[in-house]
């Protein structure tokens, strides 16, 4: 396992590959994007495993010419961890608008449902549950949370639970998944989740700021980063905002 230190620095992460030779490596896209920009030339034999965020169209083509392959991960912690993968090079994805997620690994099943639990037909989207062995027991201390987003599995056994994910979703034509995005405000950066209303909520609680709203944004170089737009409160008369 590399460091923090030497995850978080192209050059050493870099360096380290070199040195051990590595065949075989999981990061998120911000953690390649930093190895491209590090200056490294890939390896003949890496098998690339990349995950935590969307994967965009420059960054797979980037990594599918400096490696043996090239695979999109996805998955919550509540399913520890991976739950759906596909080869980005295989079956035109470098041609599509978005990269699919691919295909439930082994015990897990992926349903895409209504809001009344019923499966939702290819090409409709609908909400992502996943069910099988990676299913977590649920949240520490938090049975009211864990009731609300682990539910007994209506197409299962009995006893067998599917957790609902909040990611917005379809199966394409051809039996993959799709990822559309989130059905609430959360987001991901970076690969770590943030919820954009604890932000803005914190944020509203400033003297000099009347309303603002947070946003998702990606850099030049395909980096994810938080942005704040704020409206600042009228100064009182004979006040000063400084």
């Amino acid at each position: 396992l590399a460091t923090r230190e030497e995850a978080s620095d192209g050059l050493a992460l870099k360096a380290l590959i070199d040195f051990h030779k590595i065949n075989v490596m999981q990061g998120t896209p911000a953690t390649w994007n930093l190895l491209l920009l590090s200056g490294w030339n890939g390896a003949r034999d890496l098998k690339i495993l990349c995950g935590g965020e969307a994967l965009t169209r420059e960054l797979a083509s980037q990594l599918t010419e400096k490696a043996s392959s090239v695979w999109n991960l996805y998955g919550p912690t509540e399913t520890t961890i991976w739950s759906a993968v596909s080869r980005v090079d295989d079956h035109g994805f470098l041609e599509r608008p978005s990269y699919p997620i691919g295909s439930p690994i082994d015990n897990t099943q992926i349903y895409i449902l209504d809001p009344y639990l019923n499966p939702v037909p290819p090409g409709i989207s609908g909400e992502l549950y996943i069910g099988g062995a990676g299913i977590a027991r649920g949240y520490l201390n938090r049975p009211d949370l864990t009731a609300e987003r682990f539910i007994p599995n209506p197409f299962g056994r009995s006893g067998e639970r599917l957790y609902q994910t909040g990611d917005l979703a379809r199966f394409l034509p051809e039996g993959y998944i799709e990822f559309l995005g989130r059905m609430d405000h959360q987001v991901k950066v970076r690969g770590f989740r943030i919820e954009l209303g604890e932000i803005e909520s914190i944020l509203s609680q400033h003297p000099d700021i009347r309303e603002c709203v947070i946003q998702s944004r990606t850099d030049s170089v395909g980096e994810g980063r938080l942005v704040a737009y704020v409206v600042e409160r009228e100064p009182k008369k004979g006040g000063d905002l400084s």
